[in-house]
């Protein structure tokens, strides 16, 4: 990551190629996480795997260091002066990625297609962050302890607060505040995800404010292969997926998966996504076991797990609250 030319430029700071080699580390933990949502998706895992446990914390923390090294990133590229043709081109590269892969996935799955992913929330929370450069890095610092104050309000102590059904459509659930945002197979979105980056800016301007720069190159003064790759990450990025997709699935004309129980599958999915909204899991089971018999008693939850009808399905909702109500009054009991 190469840092911004100093008044004269012919100065410039070493090129800190410990940073290439972080981005690398988290290449590989991103690989291995959707190595296991590949395998899920063809049947090799149990349904909710990817999705809830230490899978849900181990992806949440890549997306997290992706946003903190975009962060820093950004500092490095343009303090003490932004380079607006060099961010510009950034910007529309990775923002171009971001569309292809919203295409892609539209077409691959409809239901779950990626509308606002990592790579979006990338581009728009680096042009957030671009008024955050000059500022002190106590002050950023700050912005990063209200919204990690805010998460906590949200996901804790008033499950929901900050929640509304006016940003449940993908126009703006990528704000962050929907109740029920549309599914998708990456949701990144700005709030709360943009405090990582925040927090990389807040780090990088603190290492200058303090000339540890010097010292950070001096750590790794030599490429290694995950360097390499950190250097090339959004190429890595877009490639590695489509290949793994690929090799398990030429695994599975050779060993395929034995086919699933679609209520036991149902049930791991609806369980995971309930008790992921901070519900108590006993009210989870009832609620999930209850829509799971009745699909079936209507024959829809093969329609339903294939894509062939929606959730937002009439039938659908109406077992919903059905069963929602069920639930809560066992619960009472």
């Amino acid at each position: 990551m190469t840092v911004a030319e100093n008044q004269n430029p012919a100065l410039r700071t070493p090129r800190i190629t410990l940073i290439d080699t972080l981005r690398g580390v988290a290449l590989v933990a991103m690989a291995t996480y959707h190595f296991t949502w590949d395998l899920e998706f063809f049947g090799y895992l149990d349904p909710g795997t990817a999705t809830q446990g230490f899978f849900r914390i181990y992806a949440r923390s890549i997306a997290s260091s992706f946003l903190f090294l975009a962060g820093v990133s950004l500092v490095l590229a343009h303090v003490p002066h932004i380079r607006w043709h060099s961010f510009w081109k950034r910007f529309a590269i990775v923002a171009g990625a971001a569309a292809a892969i919203s295409i892609a996935t539209f077409i691959g799955f409809r239901n779950e297609w990626i509308y606002f992913g990592i790579l979006h929330n990338i581009a728009v929370s680096s042009l957030v962050g671009l008024a955050f450069l000059r500022l002190p890095a106590f002050v950023t610092g700050a912005v990063v302890l209200l919204i990690a104050a805010a998460m906590v309000l949200d996901y804790v102590l008033m499950p929901g607060a900050l929640d509304s059904a006016v940003f449940n459509t993908r126009w703006m659930s990528w704000l962050g505040f929907a109740e029920i945002p549309p599914r998708s197979n990456d949701y990144v979105p700005l709030f709360p995800w943009i405090a990582a980056l925040l927090a990389g800016i807040a780090v990088a301007r603190l290492a200058i404010a303090r000339n540890w720069l010097p010292q950070l190159a001096a750590v790794q003064t030599k490429p290694n292969l995950l360097s390499r790759a950190g250097r090339h990450s959004l190429i890595v990025y877009l490639v590695h997926q489509p290949v793994l997709i690929a090799l398990v699935y030429l695994f599975s004309l050779v060993y395929p998966a034995p086919p699933p129980d679609p209520r036991v599958s149902y049930t791991l999915s609806c369980e995971a996504g309930c008790n992921g909204q901070t519900n108590d899991p006993g009210l989870c089971r009832r609620f999930c076991g209850c829509t799971a018999d009745r699909l079936i008693a209507q024959s829809l939850i093969v329609p339903l797990q294939t894509g062939t009808i929606a959730p937002q399905d009439d039938r659908v909702q109406a077992i919903a609250e059905e069963c929602s109500i069920g639930a809560q009054l066992s619960d009472g009991n």
